[in-house]
């Protein structure tokens, strides 16, 4: 009796945790983005509730800091700085790296703009970025309106060109009308 007691609790416990994995993984567009607030590398925790009704908003998730696909990420987000802030949305890099380590990757590669933390993973695994068998963020760019609704998911970044992406992207969903 107790061994089926126990297999019924192990049962429901992984049926529990596979629908969580799933909806988490679910993100698509439509969806309401799931709300965050992370420290960012300028020292201010940026809250997705702060640009509601004001702007769209670009969340750029990368794997790890000082990595070659990430540090060519994010050197072109700070080379297209310019294209990016003419567009007058708020867009930020994120990894689950912690704000120390995100702090000095932003000054190594001169970024002009907030690079998130998330250590805990809650938001990560919010966006679906993480999940299980995978420690690091998916490298995937969430595009999300001004009243909050995902209306882009790019799960194909090209790290080395994601600023001239996302502003072709955010003129072709008019996220910054």
């Amino acid at each position: 009796m107790i061994r089926r007691i126990a297999l019924l609790g192990l049962i429901l416990g992984l049926a529990t945790a596979s629908t969580t994995l799933a909806r988490a993984g679910d993100l698509k567009v439509g969806d309401p983005a799931p709300a965050f607030s992370m420290p960012g590398s300028d020292g201010e925790t940026h809250a997705l509730a702060d640009y509601k009704g004001k702007s769209g908003v670009v969340l750029a998730w990368f794997p790890k800091a000082f990595t070659p696909g990430c540090t060519k990420e994010c050197q072109s987000f700070a080379a297209g700085s310019e294209s990016l802030k003419g567009l007058k949305v708020a867009y930020f890099t994120a990894s689950v790296d912690e704000p120390d380590l995100n702090k000095k990757f932003a000054e190594s590669v001169d970024a002009d703009f907030p690079i998130l933390s998330d250590p805990g993973k809650k938001v990560a695994e919010a966006y679906g970025v993480v999940h299980e068998g995978r420690a690091v963020p998916e490298r995937w760019t969430f595009y999300i309106d001004k009243e909050g609704i995902v209306r882009g998911i790019d799960k194909n970044v090209n790290a080395a060109k994601a600023a001239d992406d996302v502003v072709a992207k955010v003129k072709e969903l008019k996220l910054a009308d």
